[in-house]
């Protein structure tokens, strides 16, 4: 039935070439239309997991808590004090730069200039407050007098440490941004990192260091850096190119494959424009990780019909056998890739959500350019049989070395290959066990540790008391906070366990602030630096620190702890969040509700934890929509598990690769375990198609392994090779998670056809005389041909 399905569709496409690739340039020059409007878009809320506990609490309180993308700039003085009237101006000039650019939350912009930093001194009427630099205050009226001045307001008001650096030598500027406008646009992450860059170049020389950090300059610099991937892929595009034609000795099928799985690129990006989607830099290297998977299937199909013009027959005659042979298997790999991509929509950030469509429309698309646009291609050229004679010799002589690997198949040597594989792969599931969700270094991962942003971290969190990575805790009463000393006492007691666990810098909350304003209020009476009980002083007191942002809102029925933490490596997240929620179940309170989390660390660990949670799942998934497939194409169970057991034990191996590494498992990194597994899936069903057939045709399984092998063995380890050395370029970008990718997909992808050329014939051949067939061998009509 599928038989004759298939043989429908080759006289459909074969009877009518001209119209087939007619069709297919016309999409093809629309499409390109389109993808040249591709543009690159990031986005803060697009790396937000929809749903999940932390960043309902960052929604439900972002307008009342200090804002999780922030922008921070430090001026540093090169040589001396920031403590003089050129460098105060400098700090002025910046701030009011930072102030009126595009996004900014106005009036959540601090520094040493605006007036929401203020000193408060006790008076024998309580407390009076002033703003550190008054507002009469011009930068042209500096003087060494009134510098002084200003510097001993910034030191009463506590702010060494926070907006000035221990050592002196530079102060902060601080702003929220908004990821949209009033207008309800997005911001331009790409654009908005040029006008950094700008202002950075406007105010930074010989005397002033102008630093930068925070989301938006990160992913703009990753976003910069993601231009390079372009270089390396036309590197990775030029060595596929000249291995392909070492391999064919043929410009025609050299061309060939590489413009029909260009053509996929050319479709895919034209529709993510016409879908409404850019190209997010953190997944700019999937498109052509989907290009990896047009090749490999491109060059099996040179391979069968070198192999079929060898055999006497025609180009046209050649080109409709390859078509006819791999349309079905070819198509079950890529859909068992399709499916691998789909799953990771179970992941809800909507970043991985849009990557995920742009790698199955990739991969859907090769089901058209490579196993149909590609042979009706090829059967337009004249190939004469001399040509595939001297292709065959040459393929025949790299092969020689085949028949002593194809040894695998005799039963001493599978029967120990098979031992060796199950001692693998219990060694790295026990080694891999203990690889790391989320980033495993400080700084901005994407960077190296050299890169600019991460140099500019590194000075910010040894000059500041305050960490650059914050968890901020919530805490919900259901009665007014500002009525309730309870509410206070029971926060000051978490905010002092909290300061004490590690990976904690410094602790800024709602009763801090009420101790220091207590204090003040009792003539600086050191004995009062405690939570009043006294309900009318308490509310009294809550009244002066609702004027101040991120401490509660203005109804009180929310207050916070901040949390200042180290770095925010996962496991630094992970440790800091296990202690909040144990101190939550082991300390609790009627009316008063402890919520996790916000901040930037709240974002980032609701991404480890969605990550955490989608990859087993999206695992068996994947795997049991190949279990499916291969029984489908085979009706055999040990097809199921030759084919499935060497992709399990790739994964594993991958999984301590990664560890040993230090790559950890993120939104980046999961979709290369993916790819990997769809790579692999290839190779398995090329090969145990051969596999098959040898086999339905009466030849003992030694036999049909050998032949399988020698068929198709050496296209599916020079298609590996290939790719791994491609990718391996990637090593050299000077993004680190490029690079990272490039080691990791390289590793995999060797991997992978190691698996398939030693485990599977070997695991074949152990399950053949494990579990004897009790009739002949009988290959399904899809893979007869």
């Amino acid at each position: 039935m599928l038989n004759h399905f298939v043989s429908r569709l080759e006289r459909l496409f074969f009877g009518h070439r001209a119209v087939t690739l007619g069709v297919i340039g016309i999409f093809t020059a629309v499409m390109a239309v389109f993808a040249l409007q591709l543009r690159m878009e990031a986005g803060f809320d697009k790396q937000m997991p929809t749903g999940h506990e932390y960043i309902r609490t960052f929604q439900q309180y972002r307008s009342d808590l200090f804002g999780a993308n922030r922008l921070t700039m430090v001026v540093k003085a090169r040589h001396g004090s920031i403590w003089t009237p050129q460098g105060l101006a400098r700090v002025y000039q910046v701030t009011q730069a930072v102030t009126f650019l595009p996004n900014i939350d106005r009036q959540g912009v601090q520094s040493l200039w605006t007036p929401n930093t203020f000193v408060t001194e006790i008076a024998e009427d309580g407390f009076r407050a002033k703003p550190v630099i008054d507002g009469s205050i011009t930068s042209a009226q500096l003087n060494p007098a009134l510098v002084e001045t200003i510097r001993q307001s910034a030191a009463l008001g506590g702010y060494v440490g926070t907006l000035v650096s221990r050592d002196q030598t530079s102060a902060m500027i601080t702003a929220d941004l908004n990821d949209h406008d009033a207008a309800g646009h997005a911001l331009d992450y790409v654009q908005f990192n040029h006008t950094l860059e700008n202002l950075r170049q406007r105010y930074e020389d010989a005397d002033y260091e102008v630093q930068i950090i925070g989301f938006a300059k990160q992913i703009g610099d990753v976003a910069e850096g993601a231009s390079s991937v372009l270089g390396f892929c036309a590197i990775a595009l030029l060595l596929t190119a000249l291995a392909v034609y070492w391999y064919s000795h043929s410009v025609r099928f050299t061309i060939l494959p590489i413009v029909c799985s260009l053509t996929s690129l050319v479709w895919q990006f034209g529709t993510l424009r016409l879908l409404g989607f850019g190209l997010d830099p953190l997944g700019v290297l999937v498109p052509f990780l989907v290009f990896a998977i047009g090749v490999s299937h491109g060059i099996q199909q040179i391979n069968h019909i070198v192999r079929e013009l060898s055999h006497g027959k025609s180009t046209l005659e050649a080109a409709r056998h390859s078509f006819h042979g791999l349309l079905i298997p070819g198509t079950l790999a890529l859909i068992t890739a399709l499916v691998s991509f789909i799953t990771l929509l179970l992941i809800p950030i909507p970043m991985v959500r849009e990557l995920a469509i742009t790698a199955s429309l990739g991969v859907g698309y090769k089901i058209i350019t490579n196993l149909i646009m590609l042979p009706v291609a090829a059967s337009c050229f004249h190939f004469t049989k001399a040509y595939a004679d001297r292709a065959l010799v040459k393929r025949e002589r790299r092969s020689t070395w085949l028949r002593m690997l194809a040894r695998v198949a005799e039963p001493k040597f599978a029967y120990a290959v098979v031992g060796v594989t199950a001692a693998i792969f219990v060694l790295a599931a026990w080694q891999s066990r203990d690889r790391v969700v989320g980033t495993l270094e400080p700084g901005a991962p994407e960077l190296r540790a050299d890169a600019r942003f991460n140099r500019d971290a590194v000075s910010i969190a040894n000059s500041y008391d305050i960490g650059l990575d914050w968890l901020t805790v919530v805490f919900e009463s259901n009665g007014a906070a500002c009525d309730n000393p309870r509410v206070g006492t029971f926060e000051d007691d978490f905010a002092s366990t909290m300061q004490r666990e590690p990976g904690v810098v410094s602790v800024q909350s709602y009763p801090a602030m009420l101790r220091t304003y207590n204090e003040g209020y009792n003539e600086g009476n050191p004995k009062m630096n405690v939570v009043p009980i006294d309900s009318a002083n308490y509310g009294a007191l809550s009244a002066e620190i609702g004027r101040v942002r991120g401490y509660m809102n203005k109804d009180c029925s929310m207050t916070a702890v901040h949390l200042f933490l180290t770095d925010h490596k996962a496991t630094t997240l992970t440790r800091v969040l296990d202690d909040v929620k144990h101190y939550r179940a082991t300390h609790p309170l009627d009316g008063l509700t402890l919520r996790l989390a916000a901040g930037n660390g709240g974002v980032l660990a609701a991404t480890n934890e969605e990550v955490a949670q989608s990859e087993l799942p999206m695992m068996l998934y994947v795997y049991a929509a190949i279990l499916i497939l291969v029984f489908f194409a085979y009706r055999d169970v040990r097809a199921m598990i030759a084919c499935c057991t060497p992709l399990t034990v790739a994964t594993f191996i991958g999984y301590w690769f990664m560890k040993e590494l230090h790559i950890g498992l993120t939104v980046a990194t999961l979709p290369v375990m993916v790819l990997a597994v769809g790579i692999g899936v290839d190779y398995a069903f090329y090969i145990y198609n051969r596999l098959q057939w040898h086999m339905a045709n009466g030849q003992p399984i030694v036999k049909a392994v050998e032949h399988a092998m020698l068929e198709v063995g050496v296209a599916t380890i020079f298609t590996a090779i290939t790719l791994a050395l491609g990718v391996a370029t990637w090593s050299f970008s000077a993004l680190k998670f490029q690079s990272d990718m490039g080691k990791l997909l390289a590793f995999m992808f060797v991997v992978n056809v190691v698996m398939a050329m030693t485990a599977l014939p070997a695991l074949a051949v152990v399950l053949e005389r494990v579990f004897p067939r009790r009739k002949p061998v009988r290959a399904p009509g899809i893979l007869s041909h």
